[in-house]
């Protein structure tokens, strides 16, 4: 069961106005704000070519992926999508939407990503819409926060997420392709169309300095340099839908490729991670998309 003392006390399950995140949308927000301008002011639907919701979605998927805090870029907003030196401003790399995918969850500014990856999973593979709600439902309840429960706002969240990671059943038009996560392959309908399913086993790859990108997040959240396998799959594991198994493995070939920084035992059963001397998570992107140009 996910553990929701370590969930934030803010809950969010509103904010993106229904809209799920397009490609483009977190250059051109990034853009609108390196460029000074105001989500709150009237001309911010002409800055940005969309309507009035869509400003407000584009300032809330900001927000939730991590490119903006309180409507200031931050330092891994600049290091993606700067216009000069911009390590993936288009979003072109797969490992930059993993890498945006774990800040999505992990962060828990959209309160459903954390439940749904870490804590639905653990319980089922396959699910209707209806047994995520009522998860988030209990969750709630536990936690004392029922009086932030609502029905119909937790659906449409729902509806939201499902949009992020699934392709379209009966697209409309190419516009339903265009979801940011789509290409992650991490949630699959089924045939008849009800239900559907974590695809821990067809899903694509997770880059392995984007693991251990959020290896660093958990145990900067945690601060400690000891950290339980346990801990590290349900925080880390599995938000990119990963087995047991695929967690042990890559964290064997990670403490080999950084052993001068940490590493991984398995003792009596106790499987763990010890962090022998600290690895900034800007070197281990830079090793990935490689230094400063």
């Amino acid at each position: 069961m996910i553990n929701l003392t370590k969930i934030k006390n803010k809950y969010t399950f509103s904010g993106h106005e229904s809209f799920p995140c397009k490609t483009l949308w977190l250059k051109k927000g990034y853009d609108f704000v390196a460029n000074k301008n105001d989500f709150n002011r009237p001309d911010a639907v002409i800055t940005l070519g969309v309507g009035k919701n869509m400003v407000a979605s584009i300032r809330f998927w900001l927000k939730a992926y991590g490119i903006t805090a309180n409507d200031t870029l931050t330092e891994l907003g600049n290091y993606l999508f700067d216009e000069s030196k911009g390590k993936d401003k288009y979003l072109e790399d797969i490992a930059t939407l993993w890498l945006l995918h774990f800040n999505l969850v992990f962060s828990e500014e959209a309160t459903l990503y954390k439940m749904f990856f870490c804590g639905v999973q653990k319980e089922r593979t396959n699910f209707e819409r209806e047994q995520v709600l009522t998860f988030v439902k209990l969750r709630m309840v536990e936690a004392g926060k029922m009086t932030l429960f609502n029905a119909n706002t937790v659906k449409k969240d729902i509806a939201v997420l499902l949009q992020n990671y699934c392709l379209p059943r009966k697209p409309q038009s190419n516009e339903d392709f265009s979801s940011l996560l789509i290409d992650l392959d991490l949630i699959r309908q089924s045939s008849e169309g009800r239900s559907y399913y974590f695809n821990v086993d067809g899903k694509r790859k997770v880059t392995k300095e984007i693991f251990l990108y959020g290896l660093l997040k958990l145990k900067a959240r945690d601060g400690d340099n000891t950290i339980a396998f346990d801990n590290i799959q349900e925080n880390v594991g599995l938000v990119f839908c990963m087995h047991d198994f695929e967690t042990i493995e890559l964290l064997k070939l990670l403490s080999s490729e950084y052993s001068q920084y940490f590493t991984y035992s398995d003792v009596a059963g106790i499987r763990q991670i010890q962090f022998t001397k600290e690895l900034k998570i800007k070197q281990v992107l830079d090793n990935y998309y490689g230094k400063n140009i």
